[in-house]
């Protein structure tokens, strides 16, 4: 039996190996971690659990059968994060780069199955060379099969890709079909074809950040939600963001114990807007003022920054937020900014997540770049995505709600749950100026007479109270008392029952 034991043993060591002492010394040399060392930092200590450590590519073309090292480039399991199960996969760079063999793909469809089966996240660590060239066909059918159990476990399950170095060809869009995907500074990059093709097919010359860096994605694609520092700190974040989320689409938010007031009040949010309508303010101060200790995980931050989506607490409980930012754009709504909100707004619905929508907004972004681009139907995917959204919906309006873009951002009309307006919500189908200009025409030429009827559009529109008279605001509150009135709101709506039309699956504006 003890010899028994021993081989198990080598074994064992032989995969955790890896590529072998020179390759993981290169891998710590580029500033990356191990596979192994990524899922160390990732799950709770200790609670790891490998399958399919001794799995082996089965090729034997162009001498791969002297290539076999067990586990085959990927790391596969189970653990725990703060003791909630998730499942995780992790490529590992050292063995033949990670690149995706038919063995290595059945290796992470079985986690996947299992994490929907479960009801379990699953968090993939992408760091690879894409497909295993040598293995032609049977590599791009197991992308298939990964590419169809994303889709399968969409809305089931959270499901969570973070880019830690390579990540090219058929490995884009696996990640491209999960809910978040989380990139390392520098030394990630994403592409659907790396620099050597895009110079052989268009005689581009571009460089790997170029092409497919952090900035490229978490800064004008929008492909990537955040750009971290390093792999511990990208690691730890990924360990925060499932703290906010439920583990299925059968299961609430998580709870937890807030030893914030819930009746807190906050002075200072009362003089937040300023009292010049087109002076800019910080929406992330109101975010930060009424979530539970200031605790906010924003998505894509540095991406379409005139809208802010993310999640916080209100009173223990998970909550997302939308919010219009005025310092950037004046909080404006573009092509961008719609896309990004549309997509959060729905992975909200998908897992039962209430949504806080704070309004600042003075409409559609003008434009002939923005009409050519397709603003009417991106837009239109923000709008679709709050009306067709079940779960509890509360919307404050701090300021401007303007146009068409008062609708959109989760009015009464869209099924908005509770509706509040600050007293210096202005809400109207334009700003005073151009109402005038239009209704006015024949004053253009007496600057007097546009001045007076100017005060008097603003007098009648430039407050909440022709929107409250009619029901479309419940009611105008104050704003030191926001978070008390979103905690009271949120738990009113605690059991609230809505379900859409049957149907086999909408037709979104894509």
């Amino acid at each position: 039996m003890k010899h028994i034991l021993e081989e198990l043993e080598k074994r064992r060591a032989q995969a955790r190996a890896g590529g072998g002492e020179r390759r993981i010394a290169n891998q710590h040399a580029k500033g990356k971690l191990t596979a192994r060392e990524r899922l160390d930092l990732l799950l709770d200590e200790g609670s790891f659990e490998e399958f399919d450590m001794f799995v082996e590519h089965r090729s034997h073309d162009f001498g791969m059968e002297a290539q076999r090292i067990p586990g085959d480039g990927v790391v596969t399991g189970w653990g725990t994060i703060n003791g909630r199960v998730v499942y995780v996969f992790s490529k590992d760079f050292t063995v033949i780069g990670g690149t995706l063999s038919k063995a290595h793909a059945e290796k992470i469809v079985k986690v996947q199955e299992m994490a929907a089966r479960n009801g379990a996240p699953i968090v993939g660590l992408f760091d690879a060379g894409g497909a295993r060239i040598q293995e032609g066909v049977d590599s791009l059918a197991g992308y298939a099969d990964i590419f169809l159990q994303n889709v399968l476990s969409s809305g089931v399950i959270p499901q969570i890709s973070v880019i830690m170095g390579p990540c090219a060809g058929g490995d884009v869009y696996s990640p491209a079909m999960t809910d978040f995907i989380f990139m390392v500074k520098d030394t990630s990059y994403m592409y659907v074809t790396g620099p050597d093709v895009v110079k052989a097919a268009v005689n581009e010359e571009v460089s790997h950040e170029e092409l497919g860096g952090w900035r490229v994605h978490a800064v004008r694609s929008g492909v990537a939600d955040g750009a971290f520092d390093n792999d511990l700190e990208a690691l730890t974040q990924v360990r925060r963001l499932i703290d906010f989320l439920p583990s299925s689409n059968r299961e609430k938010p998580p709870a937890r114990e807030s030893f914030d007031d819930p009746d807190r009040l906050e002075p200072s949010l009362d003089t937040l807007v300023p009292e010049n309508p087109n002076k800019p303010y910080d929406m992330k101060e109101l975010i930060l003022k009424v979530v539970d200790e200031a605790d906010f995980f924003e998505i894509s931050p540095d991406f379409a920054r005139n809208i802010i989506t993310g999640f916080g607490r209100m009173d223990g409980e998970t909550v997302g937020f939308v919010a219009n930012q005025p310092q950037v754009l004046a909080g404006v709504l573009d092509i961008d900014s719609s896309r990004k909100a549309a997509r959060f707004v729905r992975f909200c619905d998908a897992f039962g997540i209430p949504i806080v929508t704070l309004v600042d907004v003075p409409g559609f972004m003008p434009g002939t770049k923005q009409e050519n681009g397709g603003l009417i139907r991106h837009g239109a995917k923000l709008l679709f995505a709050f009306a067709e959204a079940t779960v509890p919906k509360v919307t404050v309006i701090t300021r401007k709600a303007y146009g068409g873009a008062f609708d959109v951002m989760s009015s009464k009309n869209i099924r908005g749950d509770v509706n509040y307006a600050f007293p210096t919500a202005e809400i109207a189908v334009m700003g005073p100026k151009q109402a005038v200009e239009i209704i006015f025409r024949g004053d253009l030429g007496d600057p007097q007479k546009l001045a007076e009827r100017e005060d008097d559009y603003r007098t009648h529109f430039a407050n909440p109270f022709a929107a409250a008279s009619r029901g479309y605001i419940d009611d105008v509150i104050m704003p030191h008392g926001t978070r008390r009135r979103l905690v009271r709101a949120l738990k009113s709506l605690r059991n609230k029952q809505l379900s859409n039309p049957w149907k086999k699956h909408d037709n979104i504006p894509l």
